[in-house]
C-alpha cells in the first residue's frame, strides 16, 4: 500500500523530469484479463482529466475491456475525480456510497477511484475509514501502471492503493481512446510550480514538467493524417511551457509550429496572465487557425486579494494585458474565473472585482466561492467572510457576467461564423452544435452529413450563452 504524502508532493528539487517511452508495457496475459468484461468511468473535473480518462480506456481496451454506458452491466467501475473544490469530494463520496449496495449485491465488480482527490491524505483517510470495500486507488502519477494495479487488485482481493507524492516524471507511450474524431486534447506539460495559496494542483499533479517539442509536433502530425481537424494543446499554465526544458523553446515557438502541421483549428488552455508574453501575441495574431480565444484567469480584481492568493500580478497588470491582447488581436474573445469571498476579502475588495468586469466585459466566466483545500496555504487562513456575503456576492457578479456574455454574443446577429460541427446535442433535440473560433456555442439545424465538417453558419438569434443559426 503506497499513500500519499502532502510533505513529499510539496517538494520541489533542481532535478529534470525524466522522459519515459516504454514505461507502458502490457503481457499477453494481462491483455487477456478483460475478456469478457465491461468497464464503466465517471470523469469529473478539468480537461487534462477527460484526457486523463482517455487514456485510461486505451489501457483497459489493451486488456480486453469493453466499454459499457450502463453501470449494472459493468465489471470494473473508475471514477477519475478532480481535487479543485469541495463539493466535487461531496458528489464522488456521495456516488460511492451509492455504489456499496452494488458492490453487496455483486462482489466481483472491481470499484475504483483515480486521479486528483486520490492523492489527498484526507480522502485515503477517508477512503480507509467508511469505504475499505474499494478495490484499487491509483493517483496522476502512475496510470500508465494500470494493468499491474489491476492484475494485483484481483490476485490480493482486498484494497490496493499506489499513489506516487513525487515530483513527476513524463511518460511518452500511452496510448489514448480519444472522445472524437474530429478535435482532440494534446497534452504539452504537467504539473504546476506557481503554488497560487488556494490551489490544491502543485501538490496533486506535481512540478511542471513540458514535454519535448517534438513528441507534441508528431502528435499533432499523426491527428491530421488521422483526419482530425482541431487540437486543444493542454497544460495548468500552457504560457509556461519550455521553461523547464534546457533548450531556447517557449509557448510562442509551440504555437507556431503546430500552426504549421496543417491542423486547421489551434486552441490552448489554460493561461496565466504573469507569463504572457508579447512574442505568443504575435503568433496568435498572425496564424489565421490559432483560435482568437484566451481563457486569462482574473481570480480577483482586489490587489490585497491577488497579493494573499499569491497571483503575482496587480489588478493594473490585468487590465493592462487584457487592453494589449484586444488591441492587437483581432476579435479576440477573453473569458475568465473568479473566486469570490476568499479570507479576508471586504465588500471594498469584491467592487474592485467588479470594476474589473466592468472595464473588461468577459466574454464569460466561471465564477467561484472560495473552496478551502487542505494543504494549502489559504486553507489556514481565517475564513472570515460568512456564507450568505459569499452567496450574495456570487449572485451579484453572475448578474454582471451574465449581462456581458449577452452583449458580445448580440454582436454576432446575422453575421455569418465558421464551425467545427461536432456532432448532435445532448440538450437542444435535433439541433447539431459546434463552437466558433471565439469559443462561443452554436446550434444549428442540419443533417449527421454536417457531423465532423467545418461549415459557414449565419446567426439568427442570440442568447447569454450560446448562438443560434443556419447553415449557409
Amino acid at each position: 500500500m503506497l499513500k500519499p504524502d502532502l510533505n513529499e508532493a510539496k517538494k520541489r528539487t533542481k532535478d529534470k523530469a525524466l522522459v519515459y517511452t516504454d514505461k507502458y508495457q502490457i503481457t499477453d496475459e494481462l491483455k487477456k484479463l478483460g475478456i469478457n468484461k465491461k468497464y464503466f468511468i465517471r470523469t469529473y473535473g478539468c480537461q487534462m482529466n477527460e484526457h486523463d480518462t482517455e487514456n485510461i480506456k486505451a489501457i483497459l481496451e489493451d486488456m480486453s475491456f469493453t466499454e459499457t454506458s450502463k453501470i449494472e452491466d459493468a465489471d470494473l467501475i473508475l471514477l477519475n475525480t478532480c481535487a479543485i473544490r469541495e463539493n466535487v469530494h461531496y458528489k464522488v463520496f456521495g456516488f460511492l456510497g451509492q455504489l456499496k449496495s452494488l458492490k453487496q449485491q455483486k462482489p466481483h465488480v472491481i470499484i475504483g477511484l483515480c486521479g486528483c482527490m486520490a492523492q489527498e491524505e484526507v480522502v485515503i483517510e477517508e477512503i480507509l475509514k467508511k469505504y475499505s470495500w474499494l478495490d484499487i486507488v491509483f493517483g496522476t502519477h502512475n496510470i500508465h501502471n494500470l494493468p499491474n494495479i489491476l492484475e494485483r487488485a484481483l490476485a490480493k482481493k482486498e484494497l490496493e492503493i499506489e499513489v506516487f507524492s513525487n515530483e513527476g516524471d513524463i511518460y511518452e507511450n500511452i496510448p489514448a481512446k480519444r472522445e472524437s474524431k474530429y478535435k482532440a486534447w494534446v497534452n504539452i506539460m504537467y504539473g504546476c510550480d506557481k503554488f497560487c495559496t488556494y490551489c490544491i494542483v502543485p501538490y496533486t499533479r506535481g512540478k511542471q514538467r513540458s514535454r519535448l517539442p517534438e513528441y507534441i509536433i508528431n502528435e499533432v502530425k499523426e491527428l491530421v493524417k488521422e483526419g482530425y481537424l482541431e487540437v486543444t494543446l493542454l497544460g495548468q499554465n500552457v504560457n509556461a511551457y519550455g521553461k523547464d526544458l534546457d533548450i531556447n523553446y517557449n509557448m510562442a515557438n509551440l504555437l507556431e509550429d503546430v500552426a504549421k502541421t496543417g491542423i486547421k483549428i489551434v486552441r490552448f488552455l489554460t493561461s496565466h496572465p504573469w507569463d504572457f508574453t508579447d512574442d505568443m501575441i504575435e503568433v496568435i495574431k498572425n496564424n489565421s487557425n490559432i483560435m482568437p480565444h484566451i481563457h486569462l484567469p482574473l481570480q480577483s480584481g482586489s490587489d490585497k486579494i491577488l497579493k494573499l492568493m499569491g497571483r503575482r500580478y496587480t489588478k493594473e497588470d490585468y487590465i493592462k494585458l487584457y487592453n494589449k491582447l484586444k488591441e492587437n488581436i483581432p476579435n479576440c474573445a477573453i473569458t475568465t474565473d473568479i473566486i469570490v469571498g476568499f479570507p479576508n476579502e471586504t465588500e471594498e475588495d469584491f467592487n474592485e472585482t467588479l470594476d474589473v468586469v466592468n472595464k473588461c466585459q468577459f466574454d464569460s466566466a466561471f465564477t467561484f466561492i472560495f473552496s478551502p483545500r487542505v494543504g494549502t496555504p489559504a486553507a489556514k487562513m481565517k475564513d472570515n467572510v460568512d456564507i450568505e456575503t459569499k452567496e450574495k456576492r456570487l449572485q451579484q457578479l453572475n448578474e454582471l457576467i451574465n449581462y456581458y456574455a449577452l452583449e458580445a454574443n448580440k454582436k454576432y446577429l446575422n453575421k455569418t461564423v465558421t464551425v467545427l460541427i461536432e456532432g448532435f446535442s445532448e440538450k437542444k433535440d435535433g439541433l447539431l452544435f459546434g463552437y466558433t473560433d471565439t469559443m462561443k456555442l452554436v446550434n444549428v439545424k442540419g443533417e449527421e452529413k454536417y457531423i465532423g465538417k467545418i461549415v459557414d453558419v449565419k446567426i439568427t438569434e442570440t442568447k447569454t450563452w450560446s448562438l443560434d443559426g443556419k447553415i449557409c
